[in-house]
């Protein structure tokens, strides 16, 4: 495990981490956490850390203004996560070599596949209980009233308290993903738990349906929405680089 920063999208330092095999690299990878989560939550630091073993090299970071990343939170949005997946590919393509697999958490799902269509190299893209609405998340926040009436409020997201403006919500409501990933034409690996209390399993169904083929999808059945068991992650992990070795050189 490699520690690393490189300049997001606002030129403030992002805090990241490279997950390499012992061994040969067979491919480049970069991880999307989920949202107002960190590099270094469970799921992403177990499931990254597999994919190496598999030969798969792989880059998660904290988004701006998230974990130990530079930046505020406040001044984010849905549109600035994609940009800053775009940012962690152009470091790869500068200091090692392009990812060609995208794997997203949550709405860290979201922006990968948002991304992937802006990115050549990218082969293909995984999700992980991705929603595929974005504007639903903000029913998640619990003053959204008062940061339409006064431009910006503190909310609190499982327990932790992060200051959201306006301009978030503006962004996500005019981010349409199921029209954005019409024109993706990458192979998809749609992996999703039916009893995903957080974001349903109806958002996994829609994807689907606006997708091109080739695409997959995968049941994760009794997981939790973050992951915290090791064999999920286990699982979720053996899945994606059996499916990927199809697509990536």
């Amino acid at each position: 495990m490699k520690e690393i920063k490189f300049k997001g999208h606002s030129d403030e330092l992002l805090s990241a981490r490279l997950d390499a095999p012992s061994g040969k690299i067979n491919s480049y990878a970069i991880f999307a956490h989920c949202f107002t989560c960190s590099k270094d939550l469970y799921a992403a630091d177990k499931v990254s850390q597999k994919l190496a073993k598999y030969g798969i090299a792989v880059l998660r970071f904290d988004f701006t203004g998230l974990g130990k990343s530079e930046g505020e939170f406040g001044n984010t949005n849905f549109s600035s996560n994609v940009e800053d997946l775009i940012k962690a590919q152009e470091f790869l393509n500068s200091n090692y070599q392009p990812a060609t697999l995208m794997v997203g958490h949550s709405l860290g799902g979201a922006a990968t596949l948002a991304a992937a269509t802006k990115l050549k190299d990218i082969k293909a893209v995984v999700t992980i209980g991705a929603p595929s609405n974005v504007s639903n998340i903000q029913r998640h926040f619990s003053d959204v009233d008062t940061i339409k009436e006064k431009g910006e409020a503190e909310i609190k997201i499982a327990g932790r308290k992060f200051n959201v403006k306006k301009q978030f919500l503006d962004d996500i409501d005019h981010t349409k993903l199921l029209e954005i990933i019409k024109n993706l034409n990458k192979p998809v690996l749609i992996m999703h738990s039916p009893i995903d209390e957080v974001v349903g399993i109806e958002n996994a169904k829609n994807l689907y349906d606006a997708l091109s083929h080739p695409k997959s999808f995968i049941s994760l059945d009794k997981a939790d929405h973050l992951i915290t068991k090791t064999k999920d992650a286990d699982y979720i992990s053996s899945i994606i680089a059996a499916w990927s070795s199809n697509y990536l050189k």
